[in-house]
């Protein structure tokens, strides 16, 4: 199974969350979404702005590591607007 980055947005938290997977990318949103102690688990309403398919786990991972080093809102909706016609 291919696997996949994505980022996440939360309105109530006004932020962005990067992750990844190499299962179904609206199953994993789902737990975002559970009450739990992680980042996403503060706020039920996470929705899925921006995904892209990678060949293997490593690839996926990598490039999670490199968005997330940016630390740079502004970056990150450069890459969701630049890709905005891409379908989920």
């Amino acid at each position: 199974m291919p696997c996949c980055t994505y980022i996440l947005f939360s309105e109530t938290l006004r932020k962005y969350y990067i992750g990844h997977t190499c299962g179904e990318v609206q199953e994993r949103l789902q737990k975002h979404n559970t009450n739990h102690k992680g980042f996403t688990g503060r706020s039920p309403d996470c929705r899925l702005v921006w995904m892209k398919p990678y060949p293997d786990e490593t690839a996926a991972d990598r490039r999670e590591r490199e968005i997330t080093a940016w630390k740079s809102s502004k970056r990150i909706q450069a890459l969701i607007e630049a890709n905005n016609s891409a379908s989920f």
